[in-house]
């Protein structure tokens, strides 16, 4: 907020006059997120369960911010399997904790994608307006086994906090291409 004094020397008083700037609150309650966030409060050495469905989502055409080197969440090779719809969750990670996110399909023959980012807690950025994160990390289907992963349908994902300071997690739940409808439970275990 910026304050000025002005002298109207008509009146020989003086008026205060308020200009406002645009500022981005600190997101820390369900009320601050973006409409198209889901916050799920986290309670430190719990889980939290929930269940959805990629038809609340939409989908996001963009997706070069996700092979970008300011984020490196997964390259572009990789992007038909998180060209179906997306729904967004929002979480806080606290100093000293480790979270860990998982998405089961309802039918477990059903392919689908998970990603999430890291972002300073003063601060939100939803895809595909995303220049930069501190973290990202992404679970899809992959073309080959991978060494010691079993080959499920099921996705896992990450973060770890190992400094003082609070972030915000964005996570994205996704499936491949033309896929906009998908029964799924999102789990989400906060470790101290």
């Amino acid at each position: 907020m910026i304050f000025k004094q002005i002298k109207n020397k008509d009146m020989k008083k003086y008026i205060l006059i308020f200009i406002f700037g645009i500022t981005y609150p600190v997101l820390s309650s369900a009320q601050t997120w973006p409409e198209d966030v889901t916050y799920v409060a986290i309670v430190a050495n719990d889980s939290v369960i929930t269940e959805g469905n990629l038809s609340s989502g939409k989908i996001i055409s963009d997706l070069s911010w996700a092979s970008s080197s300011s984020n490196a969440c997964f390259t572009a090779v990789q992007f038909p399997k998180f060209q179906g719809n997306h729904v967004f969750y929002g979480i806080t990670i606290t100093a000293g904790s480790i979270i860990k996110i998982k998405a089961i399909p309802f039918n477990k023959d059903e392919e689908m994608s998970l990603y999430g980012y890291m972002l300073n807690e003063k601060e939100i950025r939803l895809v595909p307006d995303l220049h930069k994160s501190i973290n990202c990390e992404a679970d899809y289907k992959r073309d080959r086994p991978v060494k010691g992963k079993l080959s499920t349908n099921e996705r896992e994902i990450e973060f770890r906090n190992p400094t003082t300071n609070t972030f915000h997690i964005i996570i994205g739940v996704s499936a491949p291409k033309g896929v906009t409808e998908r029964k799924y439970t999102l789990i989400i275990k906060s470790v101290s």
